[in-house]
């Protein structure tokens, strides 16, 4: 059966797994990223995400280990509201309160979708009939029988939820829910259909259109709204949504079910019948080609070699690109049987001869790059990590090699996906003949390396030359043997005993230049390697019209796994005309390029190490530090009296006698009034010495405090609100209640997530709820202005939430077992807290004083 979709039949499961080959060798397979494509012309790498929730806990699990059908009982670890039992009857009350509230909803659609059923069947007989009694039969098909199954099902869960007890036992409703499930599969079946009559009968008669588009749902008894008007069309999609939320709820109840509470066992069974409904009618097959093999040869010198990614015709393909003395030629590897040597397929190939660069000017023939939203980047690596601490724990564990091997497996997947998707800095080669290829790289400084290697080479006398198909067969096949880069740039393909990399925070202090021939607009850039690929994290000011420039300016960077540091050198391009209309196109001139390995034994030195680079000539002088992450995360209470930094906010706020902390409402107010259009603000790194300047006057109550903030740059400013809260002595949603917001934020049905969200922002102390509620509609107003600053709420909800978030006591956590694994399992939670609220209709303290048993939200 194919999978489900919203204008045809919906996509129902969570359960979305991409089938795939596994080849043998390098684990690269060319025609494995042709055939599978994105919604968006890009490829899909294979990738299974198993898990029902944004948990990290549960994106973490493999189903392979057996384990995912019985998710784990209840651990709540804290909400001040009792014990450890008590809280987890308390989630499973917000759990069935949610699922209350959402019934009602869904019983007020049904009863609006069948409101028009009978004065239709009874025109249908008359002379005039708006519908056919078969048009009428197709369109409603079902529908009333599932109204009277969750009519019922409300009808008896009610009661049980007005009058909680503890020991209230739930488990049959949800059993006998399950149980007709059949009906779903009937209406699922029926679904293409009946929308394509709605449609066609609502084109051919006026009065079924206006009924169609004007249907009343009654509002929650609580609500103020009466009624609204949805569409038809709207209405029959939520049997769809409502049979793939019965899982989910499922899902949260028995995860907060102790196992020896009478339910859990009914629960289970529910969840075994709505698991394998949803697996029946979401199966899919994806039939894989097998590819012919070419005989190998040798010829020519190999230069360079490397793997790129190619936009070619709206989709990203991941080639393997190698550069000869006298030719270009772009390959992918072919499909082999197992135990036959692999080999290259040539895509195209350009002589030197024949080939340019892109120029400026004929930019406005440049295809538009889709670049994934920066929040999706984000979730990947946090799966990745949540890989990695998977694969540390099983290695200690010793229990065998096929679960390993497994795990293996999906964070290859999952890095090849990252690979295929982060790119974006174009780099285009045209053939003189017409023809032209678009590569996307992760950084400038590869473009900058493709480019001179094959400037160098053109540099010699050549003769554009036509090769046969015999001599291209003989080049494409020496390519395996002759090939330098041989895997995919992924951690995954490192051997065991090679280094992970540093995870924390790299101090960068960047001094000076020297070598320059001609005074200059001169400024450098900073890239650390992640995920396999490099990435840009910071930048100086621009030091105008000198030889030497002076910068000495800080940075602090975070590393994840990295292992090399790079330094470029740019001359900035003032003359507005020579822009190149593509954002992504840099066309500032490198003047010169280095790097430096991050040696463990050196940077974690408490002192600084000083270096220099040389570049073509020039000398680029820095100092660094490194501080491991389990000594950044800690949140240590300020040993002094005064100030503002690292004292608790409740007595900040009583010093000043403010609601919220002066500091916090002055950086706001600066960034909102010159700041707020800035492109990546808060995401990109202000000078360290400027804010350690400003956090000083904070702490000291300088006077002239509003003129420095008037004169400083304004990620500096950005810079010290994030320090603030990142050095309060507990998070601003408190060390108390964060269990219980990563419990939260993992309940899938929105009603009880909606729930319990509002619960435990109502149970933080007035100082941090009135603060955390002023920032919220800060970085709102941030998010508006995202198509100037690039910033959207997912990527401010990255920043900001392990800021907001991250408890104290981490770093009692952080000698237990890796820091990098303690990061990558709360951050994505963290951040899908904070995104949670920022996405949230606007919250004012009187709504949330007001405490109802729910809350209403629509389905």
């Amino acid at each position: 059966m194919e999978h489900l979709s919203h204008r045809g039949l919906p996509r129902l499961s969570w359960i979305d797994t991409l089938y795939s080959n596994y080849y043998n060798t390098d684990g690269y397979d060319g025609d494995a990223t042709d055939d599978h494509k994105c919604q968006d012309g890009s490829e899909a790498m294979p990738y299974i995400d198993e898990s029902p929730t944004m948990s990290p806990q549960l994106s973490a699990r493999s189903q392979d280990s057996g384990d995912a059908i019985s998710p784990s009982p209840h651990d709540l670890l804290g909400t001040g509201l009792g014990t450890d039992a008590e809280k987890g009857l308390e989630m499973r009350k917000m759990v069935l309160s949610g699922v209350l509230a959402s019934e009602e909803i869904y019983i007020n659609q049904l009863e609006a979708l069948l409101l028009p059923m009978k004065p239709l069947k009874a025109t249908a007989t008359t002379s005039q009939p708006v519908l056919t009694n078969q048009q009428i039969e197709t369109i409603f098909y079902k529908i009333q029988d599932i109204f009277e199954i969750h009519k019922e099902f409300y009808d008896s869960l009610l009661p049980i939820i007005q009058q909680w007890d503890n020991k209230a036992t739930v488990g049959h409703l949800f059993q006998k829910l399950a149980s007709q499930l059949g009906i779903y599969k009937a209406f699922v079946d029926n679904y293409k259909v009946a929308v394509e009559t709605a449609e066609k009968c609502s084109q051919a008669n006026a009065q079924f259109h206006t009924i169609s588009e004007n249907l009343k749902v009654k509002g929650p008894k609580d609500s103020k709204e009466c009624t609204t008007s949805v569409s038809m069309e709207a209405l029959l999609y939520k049997p769809i949504d409502r049979v793939t939320r019965s899982t989910l709820v499922l899902h949260d109840l028995l995860k907060h079910t102790p196992t020896d509470h009478p339910d859990y066992p009914l629960l289970q069974d529910a969840f075994r019948i709505s698991q394998n409904f949803l697996s029946s009618i979401n199966e899919e097959i994806d039939p894989r080609r097998t590819a012919v093999t070419t005989p190998k040869g040798e010829a020519r010198q190999l230069v360079k070699d490397g793997f790129l990614v190619e936009l070619s015709e709206g989709s990203r393909k991941l080639r393997h690109v190698f550069l000869f003395t006298d030719l270009l030629l772009c390959a992918k590897m072919k499909k082999t049987a197992v135990g036959k040597h692999q080999q290259y397929d040539c895509k195209w190939y350009i002589p030197l001869a024949d080939l340019t660069f892109q120029t400026l000017d004929d930019s406005d023939s440049s295809p538009h790059v889709h670049t994934l939203p920066e929040h999706e980047i984000e979730e990947m690596k946090n799966k990745i990590s949540c890989i990695k601490s998977e694969i540390q724990k099983e290695k200690k564990a010793c229990k065998g090699q096929s679960r390993l091997d497994r795990l293996k497996k999906k964070m290859f997947e999952q890095e090849s996906w990252l690979l295929l998707h982060s790119p974006t800095i174009p780099f285009r080669i045209h053939n003189k003949h017409g023809k032209s290829y678009l590569f996307l790289l992760s950084s400038d400084y590869e473009r900058s390396e493709w480019r001179e290697a094959i400037q160098k080479l053109q540099k010699k006398d050549l003769q554009a030359c036509v090769l046969t198909s015999v001599e291209l067969q003989v080049l494409t096949g020496s390519c395996f043997k002759l090939r330098t880069v041989h895997n995919i740039p992924v951690t995954s393909n490192k051997d065991d005993d090679e280094s992970p990399g540093l995870y924390g925070f790299l101090h960068v202090i960047v001094h000076s230049a020297k070598g320059f021939k001609e005074s200059a607009n001169l400024y450098c850039t900073l890239e650390v390697d992640s995920f396999g690929y490099f990435v840009s994290k910071a930048k100086t000011r621009v030091f105008r019209d000198t030889t030497e420039p002076q910068w000495n300016e800080e940075f602090e960077i975070e590393l994840e796994g990295s292992q090399c540091l790079r330094i470029l050198c740019y001359e900035k391009c003032y003359d507005k005309s020579k822009l190149n209309k593509d954002d992504n196109e840099i066309v500032d001139k490198i003047m010169g390029k280095g790097q430096v390995q991050l040696d463990p034994q050196v940077v974690q030195s408490k002192n600084w190490h000083m270096d220099v680079i040389e570049m073509n000539g020039i000398k680029v002088e820095f100092s660094m530090k490194f501080t491991s992450r389990d000594l950044s995360l800690k949140r240590t209470p300020s040993k002094k009296q005064s100030g503002v930094f690292g004292v608790k906010i409740s007595v900040v706020t009583k010093r000043e006698r403010s609601k919220v902390p002066y500091i916090v409402r002055q950086c706001i107010e600066e960034v909102e009034k010159r700041g707020i259009e800035e492109v990546g603000i808060y995401r990109i790194s202000g000078v360290a010495t400027d804010i350690q300047a400003l956090k000083t006057a904070f702490d000291t109550n300088t006077k002239d405090i509003l003129v420095m903030l008037s004169d400083m740059d304004i990620n500096a400013i950005a810079g010290t609100l994030k320090l603030y809260f990142r050095e309060l002595p507990e998070p601003l949603l408190t060390d108390r209640l964060y269990p219980a917001f990563m419990e939260g934020i993992a309940l899938s049905d929105p009603a009880a997530k909606e729930n319990c969200m509002m619960h435990l922002l109502r149970s933080l102390p007035e100082p941090n709820i009135i603060t955390f509620l002023f920032i919220l509609e800060h970085l709102k107003r941030v998010a508006e202005k995202e198509p100037i600053n690039k910033m959207s709420l997912h990527n401010l909800a990255t920043v900001f939430g392990p800021t907001l978030l991250r408890p104290s006591e981490v770093e009692s956590k952080a000698h237990v077992s890796l820091a990098s694994d303690i990061w990558s399992h709360d951050v994505m939670a963290q951040v899908q807290v904070l995104l949670y609220y920022l996405q949230h209709p606007p919250i004012s303290i009187t709504e949330l004083k007001r405490n109802t048993l729910y809350f209403s939200t629509d389905v």
